[in-house]
């Protein structure tokens, strides 16, 4: 059972389609961890040009959704915010790594852990997952901005 469908992922991200790239959220632990996923398919716009004779999902938009799941449990079980107004920015990318590729039919499970907050600055370290197997890591490090 998800913790977070993808209404309620809406109405805690700013993105849209295209670039919403989680589907649901299935574990959280406030600004711990958070595990979610993403059903990808083969409708997805980046496979038309990413390759036409064998799509491949772009590991930019994997280390994105990374980065998505991370602001997501950034804000999960924080009353305290006004979440409509609050806008995450990466701050930068460390450690990425891509092991295998990511194909229409799959489902990525994103896995992402705290590492260090100071402030409003977050470091977290996150895994993307297929069938158990890493498809790709990175240490991601984010700020947000109320406006």
């Amino acid at each position: 059972m998800a913790l977070y469908d993808i209404h309620q992922i809406k109405n805690l991200l700013p993105h849209r389609y295209p670039f919403l790239l989680v589907d649901r959220v299935l574990e959280a632990v406030p600004e711990e961890r958070m595990v979610a996923l993403k059903n990808v398919t083969y409708n997805e716009p980046f496979f038309n040009g990413h390759f036409p004779n064998r799509p491949v999902m772009p590991g930019v938009l994997i280390v994105e959704a990374l980065a998505q799941s991370a602001a997501l449990m950034a804000s999960h079980g924080r009353e305290d915010i006004d979440i409509e107004n609050r806008i995450y920015y990466f701050t930068g990318i460390d450690r990425a790594r891509f092991k295998r590729p990511v194909e229409p039919g799959d489902q990525l499970i994103f896995e992402v852990e705290l590492v260090r907050k100071i402030k409003n600055m977050y470091k977290c370290r996150g895994v993307a997952k297929v069938e158990g197997q890493v498809a790709a890591s990175a240490d991601l490090m984010f700020t947000f901005k109320d406006i």
